[in-house]
């Protein structure tokens, strides 16, 4: 019979998931990896937890377990990066594997730990640090294995989804949602990562890496957050056939790659439109098996947790097989591609401008976007909600790039009529 000792380090919402799930269903993961799964050492430096550990080594320095001759396998859930790279690069450096669920980690410095692993002969997993308990990155390195990527989009911050859909349902302002996602626990005190799209960013760069076979970073990539969504747009939204979400989209084209986290109209035809909640959803476009959707919880204790320990599960299967591809490419064959300039990307976009209500403005309007060769699909202009002199017009183009649109938009701004900011957001109808 085989042994996996594992030492698990942070014993918060998702430690203790693992911690858990660990011990309810030990005799399950038994019959299926015919290895016995032991916490032997636990590290946490709060002793504010609900697990009963019982007489399991306790510690509150978590170096000691990456240091601890018992252990086989290091669980990193303690979060941040400078300790958590410390505390990792420590635990390959005496030969012992990792399974962390820390996407800013990954993201950040993946490169550096996987690089260590393999010349440790020995594995980094991070099922969980995409989707929650969504196995993401298991089906497209195993399940997709033998299949050209032509892209993907998903939904991948809980947050974000959940603000924008309440704001849908519920006809509530932004901060208002806000407010009750942190009462929730949904968002943080400082919701910054999740609003800006930090969080959405980290994830994309690790599903890209996987999918394209690029380095791990997020340099590059676009990156808008919803703090400027209104819930005037999410209505005028409905009102064309769309849904407002927050995605990150990666798609290759002609070598080169588009990489970017953005709110976005999605039409309700989309599998994604109606992904709601702090779920999260990815959808993946390859050559042989057409589009599939992974769709689940993206955040919680125990769902979290079933992707820790499905990776424990892989490591103690084979643990014999030096990082096994948790990238699902060498960390030595990663190529470094082009991204794309947003503004070189074609798409619909959604426009509305705050014009006066007097006649031939609206004419005025669509003379100057014709001159200029922007399409129109459609066109609504509604009074303003607040304001008896003013109108809203909205506009939603065609596909064009926004570096075409841009002089278009800087031309009706000058306009006499035209008052106050344009809101712009893309519009993707992801499977055209």
């Amino acid at each position: 019979m085989k042994e996996l000792n594992i030492g698990l380090c942070g014993l918060g919402t998702v430690g203790s998931g693992v911690f858990d799930v660990l011990s309810s269903n030990s005799r399950i993961m038994f019959e299926k990896s015919l290895c016995e799964i032991n916490i032997v050492h636990i590290a946490t430096r709060s002793d504010n937890h609900k697990c009963d550990v019982g007489d399991v080594q306790y510690s509150k320095d978590v170096f000691q377990v990456a240091k601890d001759p018992n252990v086989d396998l290091v669980v990193e859930l303690i979060g941040g990066t400078d300790v958590a790279f410390e505390l990792v690069m420590l635990a390959i450096s005496n030969k012992k594997h990792v399974v962390t669920a820390n996407k800013a980690l990954i993201a950040e410095s993946g490169s550096i730990i996987l690089e260590a692993a393999r010349n440790a002969n020995v594995n980094v997993a991070f099922e969980a640090s995409v989707g929650g308990g969504i196995p993401v990155l298991k089906s497209i390195r195993e399940g997709l294995v033998a299949n050209k990527i032509n892209w993907l989009a998903g939904i991948i911050n809980g947050t974000t989804n959940f603000i924008l859909s309440e704001m849908s349902i519920k006809k509530t302002a932004f901060g208002v949602v806000l407010t009750e996602a942190q009462s929730k626990g949904y968002a943080e005190a400082d919701p910054t990562f999740d609003v800006e799209g930090v969080d959405a960013a980290q994830k994309l760069a690790i599903l890209a890496s996987l999918s394209f076979g690029i380095p791990l970073s997020v340099s590059e990539f676009f990156v808008e957050g919803v703090t400027n969504i209104l819930l005037e747009d999410i209505t005028f939204a409905k009102e064309l056939g769309f849904t407002v979400k927050h995605i990150g989209i990666c798609r290759e084209t002609n070598g080169s790659l588009e990489a970017r986290v953005h709110p976005a109209l999605i039409p309700y035809s989309s599998l994604l439109a109606h992904v709601n909640g702090v779920s999260n959803a990815v959808m993946v476009n390859s050559d042989a098996a057409d589009t599939t959707l992974f769709y689940g919880p993206g955040a919680g204790s125990k769902a979290t947790a079933s992707s820790v320990i499905a990776d424990i599960i892989d490591v103690a299967k084979a643990p014999e097989s030096p990082c096994f591809s948790s990238l699902g490419y060498p960390i030595d064959r990663l190529k470094r591609k082009d991204i794309i300039n947003i503004e070189d990307i074609d798409c619909g976009f959604y426009i509305r401008f705050i014009a006066r209500d007097k006649a031939g403005v609206l004419s005025e309007l669509t003379t100057t976007m014709a001159e200029a060769s922007v399409s129109i699909e459609s066109i609504i202009q509604r009074d303003h909600a607040s304001k008896i002199d003013h109108v809203n017009v909205v506009i939603q183009t065609n596909k064009i790039k926004y570096s075409a649109l841009d002089p278009v938009l800087k031309k009706i701004k000058k306009l006499e009529n035209v008052l106050d900011d344009i809101v712009l957001i893309r519009v993707e109808n992801l499977d055209q």
